[in-house]
């Protein structure tokens, strides 16, 4: 592997983020809100100082709830539609605050020389997934998902910067990390997720099988297809109720891994990701005046170019 590193950021998981923890009274001088704008920029320029990537691409949700996941499992990400009333950081609805931002963090990446790379009918994990897998330098991912430590993985120094617990208490999360967790490998967790079920994105699991029989049967097993064929298996020494549970969720079984998987083979666009060499120094100061973001952006424009 070369001496560089790949930042890749979960863009729209940041932005929600930024959106909720920044007060919704930071305007740019017409009233528009930009808490997640700024909130974002920060991000970035804090993230770049501290992890000093030599290539940086924000990760899109072209559609973060793809027909095609629905379609193999109706309950995918359910809990996050408009019908929710309350939303906080894990709600997918976009508050109309929010919507107007989206084109000016649109135009701010663009500025900062950021590359935005998504596809249709994919989500942003799946960008990562695939962007993680073919790149032939080390990977950071910045994101709050737990989804994506199935891309986890330590001989190709691919790690994630996992941010549930806030800027300010960042988490490397390597594979030791996530066999401490939940005690299965990172190559395993999306399995994992799959028997024991992810209310997040509306996993419902296999009924009676929590986070240590998943764990303890994918350490016998290796993985759900083994799982599988051990349940099937009267010669197999595993007991008759957990043989019994695989089975009887055979269907959502032959279903759910394929939701929960991130695509790792997408065709996507080549795109120049080097820090710092694509900055459009006018573009910076007039979005600076127009909204209010003259400082955020010239910490995150010094970040990248330091």
């Amino acid at each position: 592997m070369s001496d560089g590193r790949l930042m890749l950021l979960d863009t729209a998981a940041l932005y929600f983020r930024a959106f909720y923890g920044v007060p919704d009274t930071v305007r740019s001088p017409d009233g528009t809100p930009i808490n997640a704008a700024r909130g974002l920029l920060e991000m970035i320029a804090r993230l770049v100082t501290e992890f000093q990537p030599t290539e940086l691409i924000a990760c899109w949700d072209d559609d973060w709830r793809p027909q095609w996941r629905v379609d193999l499992l109706p309950t995918y990400k359910t809990h996050r539609v408009a019908e929710v009333i309350e939303v906080g950081p894990d709600v997918e609805v976009v508050p109309d605050p929010l919507s107007v931002q989206v084109p000016i963090i649109v135009d701010t990446l663009t500025a900062l020389g950021i590359p935005i790379v998504g596809r249709a009918e994919y989500e942003a994990d799946d960008i990562i997934g695939t962007l993680a897998t073919t790149s032939t330098t080390p990977v950071d991912i910045v994101t709050g998902d737990r989804d994506l430590f199935q891309v986890v993985d330590d001989a190709r120094s691919v790690r994630v910067i996992y941010t549930a617990r806030g800027m300010s208490n960042l988490e490397i999360v390597t594979n030791d990390v996530v066999r401490s967790k939940y005690g299965v490998d990172a190559a395993q967790y999306a399995d994992f997720a799959t028997l024991r079920g992810d209310t997040s994105d509306g996993l419902p699991g296999v009924a009676g099988v929590g986070d240590k029989t998943a764990a303890s049967l994918l350490a016998e097993f290796g993985d759900l297809a083994g799982i599988i064929a051990a349940a099937d298996d009267p010669s197999v020494p595993l007991s008759a109720s957990v043989k019994a549970k695989i089975r009887a969720a055979a269907d959502y079984l032959t279903r759910a891994p394929t939701v929960v998987a991130v695509a790792r083979n997408l065709d996507l666009p080549e795109v120049d990701a080097r820090v710092g060499v694509h900055l459009d120094l006018d573009a910076i100061e007039q979005l600076g005046r127009r909204w209010g973001l003259a400082n955020s952006l010239v910490r995150a424009a010094t970040a990248l170019t330091a």
